[in-house]
């Protein structure tokens, strides 16, 4: 399931994964135009307020997007925040589409806090192994300073140790 940010809205994109049977879930701009086809019912319990069939009905969305998609209503119980997510999957409880969009809100925040405390501005390439090594090489850095600051008699034992396990493995 890709997890897609609300600024990154792409009808035809959604089309897209939709007819390659690639699910999504992202937030539903609030000025979308849409028609409620069906309705199912919720757990409130849950923080669900509606899971909806849905279709578009703007001019231009619509030709991009003329599938029919999932549109869920969810209140966190932690802000009481209210959102409204967009998904092709009909299968998976929206509770639980409601948690896979959340779990996204988690790998915000790791890279919010990669580029507050690693001083990553910017990713030089986009591949895993480019921003692999770019975070390791970030980490290393902010972690040279406690290096430096390990007791002697500590740092004696770790070598030692390391070179212990070293002579095993050969």
């Amino acid at each position: 399931m890709v997890a897609i940010d609300r600024g990154y809205n792409d009808y035809a994109w959604y089309n897209q994964l939709t007819e390659k049977g690639i699910f999504f879930v992202t937030r539903l701009k609030s000025n979308a135009k849409t028609r409620v086809v069906s309705r199912r019912p919720v757990l409130s319990s849950k923080g669900l307020s509606s899971d909806q069939t849905i279709e578009f009905t703007g001019v231009l969305t619509a030709k991009k997007c003329p599938i029919q998609l999932r549109r869920i209503g969810y209140r966190d119980p932690e802000t009481g925040k209210r959102y409204v997510f967009l998904t092709n999957n009909f299968k998976l409880a929206a509770k639980t589409i409601a948690d896979i969009y959340k779990a996204r809100w988690q790998v915000e925040l790791f890279f919010k806090w990669i580029k507050q405390n690693l001083k990553i501005k910017s990713f030089v390439g986009t591949s895993k192994n480019a921003v692999m090594t770019q975070i390791c090489i970030a980490l290393c850095v902010l972690s040279a300073p406690g290096i430096y600051q390990v007791p002697v008699e500590t740092e004696e034992k770790y070598a030692a140790d390391i070179a212990s396990v070293a002579a095993q493995s050969v």
